[in-house]
Formats: C-alpha cells, structure tokens, sequence
C-alpha cells in the first residue's frame, strides 16, 4: 500500500516536472532580446547603458527631447520632436527634387546595409525591415538636415520653432551624445552623400565639429584640421576629437605597478602645485613637469557632464575601443575628494564651474568615477601617475613642502612663526647668558 501511494505520488511529480521541462527546453531555443548576441562582436557599438551606472548618474543616458534610433523609439515623452521629424524630411526631399532624388531612393540606400546597421546594437531590435529603414532614414536625415541648418547650409523658416526656441538646441546638444540614443555613423554619411548638392562644401565631419562646437568652445582651424575624423557614431566621433595625437595607451602592460594617487590637498602638503595648459585644444593632455601638474581648463556644464558620462558608458560598455574618458575621469576623481579640492581647482582655472556648487561639482566627479572598470597599468596616464606617486613618496619634498604650507601659507600663519622663532631666540639667548652668569662671575 505504502509503496502504491509511492509510486502514485512520484508519477504526480513528474507530471509537474514534465511541463516545467517543455517550458525550459522553449528558453533554451529563445534568442537573448537585452542582451543580443551581436554585442560580444566588434561590429557592437551601441549599448543599453547597465543598469549599475543608471542607478548612479539617473537619467543621463535617456534622451529628454529627441530619440534617435530604436531604443527609445515611439516614447510617447518625445512625440514633439517626432512629428518635426518629418516636416524636415519633406522639405529635404523638396530640396533634391532638382537632382532627381526620391523617398525610395533613401530608403533603397539603407536597405542595402539594413544587416550591418543591426549588428551595431547590443539588444535586440524589435521592428521589422520596413519599420527599420523608416526609422533609420527619418532619424538620420532630421540629424543631417538640423547639423545643416545650424552650419548655416540650409536656411531656417522664419517662423521655425526648433530655431524660435531657443532652449530647445542645448537639448539637442546633450540628447545627439547619449550613448542609448545614437545610429550608426555610416548610416547618416550614407543619408549625407545621397543628400549633398553640387555647390554643398562641408563634409559631414564638418559640420558635425561645428555643430557641437559651439557647445565646446573649440577654434575654427581646429575644424578645418579634422575634417576627415571618423567614428562608430556621434558619440564615438566627438570623443574621438579629443583623443590628442602622443597620447595613446601603451601597447603591453609595463613591469611595475602602477597607483593611483593622492587628493589635491595631499598633493599640494608634498609641494605638488597645478597650474593651467590652456594651450592645448584638449583636456586629456596632461602633464607633470617639476612638481607641477600641467593640465587644461575644462568647463563643467550640462552639456560637458552629460558628455562625460556618456563616453565613459562608452568605453565600459565598447571592447575594443581606448579608455581615455575613463582614464581622465578616474584622474579627476583622485584629485577630488570634497567640496574643498573642487574650490581649489575653480581658483587654480582648471575647472570653470557652470554645472552646480563646489559640492555638487564634487558628488558629480565622485559619481563619474564610481562602479568603473579601470586597468591604471594600460591607461595613457599611467606615466604621470607614477612620476606624480615618485614625487609624493620623496621624503625631502614632503617634509619641506610641509613645514612652508604649515608655517608660510597665509600671512597669519607666517606672523605666528615669525613670533614663535623670536621667542625662541630670546629663550635662548636668556639662557645663554645665564649660564655665562653663573660660570663666571663678576
């Protein structure tokens, strides 16, 4: 009886065993949607930002105003833009009328690289073909056409709200460089060469510098010279600006090990001082020369943080690109530890605070830095944190540069000393010529 019961029970198990197996042999044929397999390839260049980082910077990486690609497509907060979208594409396509271009025409040029576009995203993409390239072409050419009008190409309409408004282009600034928010960089050069017009000048890298420019502040030969950049989107193009020319991440990982090193106000106790560079048109250079780190002066803003962000998302997320953003952030980070190290940077001009309070300059910096994967061996900086660390540990340097900061960095302080040697001396004195009294007599 006992063993029928048994045996009764076991089957009623494996009834329920049996279904939970169909329903695991249909995930083992599912094809991964977040996670697609195409992010593990090089092709990869656009990536949902993890989840870690979005926990700590917020929003950054969503777009606020315009979505450009599908991961934010159809969201029903930035339905304004979309309808201008294709009041641009109608009065683009009016324009080509003249050399014979058509709707199908751009959407045919897509279709030919429709499978090199997808392989771009990490996650899977939701739309078939024809909502694919409708979105592919309607994204890009708005993106063309606004670079287009702001360089000064194509004329705006009088009445023109995207120009009337004038809040809207700071928007436009931040949301083109959010890595969740981009298309492949082919796909709009694609759009741009099928668009041009004869007397058209400007190449698309072109106009893309001085779209952002004006953003960064960055001289008009500048332009000129990086004409030809290229990147995997817009995000990748404008960082890879600022990567300078000498300054690459070396090739093997070196023998000794690197450490990160102190805050600003340590630095500055070891006679370490900072002093502005504002010669070089990128903020990744960085120097250390005679106890002096030589670095440019960068304008932190809404456009610069959410840049910053977003590149260093990049390079987390990007197997085979350089780590540069990363490497500088984390050099911010060690030099800022509190309110007090950003206030002595802003009065040093190496930082130009349009973004917040010291305090939140700081908690920004901290947070740029946080959650980070970081090999200080294989950064580009990873010279000058070892020069800046040999300089720190030297004993004659700290002991020095110590007593001038405790004894001569503020006049009171000096007068203090002054008194306090003075004392001493007369102390001295005192009990010299005591001594002198007692040893000899009158």
């Amino acid at each position: 009886m006992n063993m029928s019961e048994n045996s009764d029970g076991e089957n009623r198990v494996w009834r329920v065993n049996m279904d939970r197996l169909i329903q695991m042999q249909q995930k083992l044929e599912d094809t991964p949607r977040i996670l697609s397999r195409s992010a593990g390839r090089s092709s990869c260049s656009i990536f949902k930002v993890p989840q870690s980082l979005v926990e700590i910077n917020g929003r950054s990486y969503e777009p606020h105003i315009v979505s450009i690609g599908p991961y934010h497509h159809g969201d029903p907060r930035l339905k304004m833009i979309e309808e201008h979208k294709w009041r641009f594409l109608g009065t683009l396509l009016k324009r080509t009328q003249i050399k014979g271009l058509t709707l199908e025409d751009l959407l045919s040029s897509v279709h030919r690289v429709e499978a090199e576009a997808r392989e771009c995203y990490s996650a899977s993409i939701q739309f078939n073909t024809d909502e694919f390239i409708e979105m592919l072409v309607l994204d890009g050419c708005f993106v063309i056409e606004l670079f287009r009008k702001f360089g000064g190409i194509v004329a705006f309409e009088a009445d023109d709200p995207l120009l009337s408004l004038s809040w809207m282009y700071s928007f436009f600034l931040r949301d083109l460089i959010r890595l969740e928010n981009q298309i492949p960089f082919f796909i709009l050069q694609c759009l741009f060469d099928l668009t041009r017009m004869p007397d058209e000048e400007p190449s698309l890298s072109n106009l893309t510098l001085k779209f952002f420019n004006n953003a960064i502040q960055r001289s008009d030969e500048f332009v000129t010279r990086f004409q030809d950049l290229k990147g995997k989107h817009l995000l990748d193009f404008l960082r890879s600006s600022f990567i300078p020319i000498g300054y690459e991440e070396p090739n093997r990982r070196s023998y000794t090990n690197t450490h990160v090193i102190q805050c600003i106000s340590k630095l500055r106790r070891a006679g370490i001082q900072l002093h502005p560079e504002n010669d070089e048109e990128s903020f990744l250079v960085i120097k250390f020369r005679h106890g002096t780190i030589q670095m440019p002066t960068i304008t932190i803003d809404d456009f610069m943080s959410a840049f910053l962000l977003n590149c260093v998302a990049y390079e987390q997320c990007h197997r085979d690109c350089s780590k540069h953003m990363t490497t500088y952030a984390t050099f911010l980070d060690c030099l800022i530890n509190t309110a007090k190290d950003v206030e002595y940077l802003c009065d040093k001009n190496i930082i130009e605070n349009y973004f917040g309070t010291d305090a939140e300059i700081a908690k920004f910096i901290n947070n740029l830095g946080k959650d980070v994967a970081f090999d200080i061996d294989m950064s580009y900086l990873s010279g000058l944190f070892n020069e800046v660390n040999h300089y720190y540990r030297n004993h004659w340097h700290v002991h020095w540069a110590s007593f001038k900061y405790t004894y001569f960095n503020t006049p009171w302080s000096f007068i203090s000393a002054l008194a306090a040697f003075i004392l001493l001396v007369l102390t001295v004195a005192q009990t010299f010529f005591t001594v002198i009294a007692y040893a000899r007599p009158p």
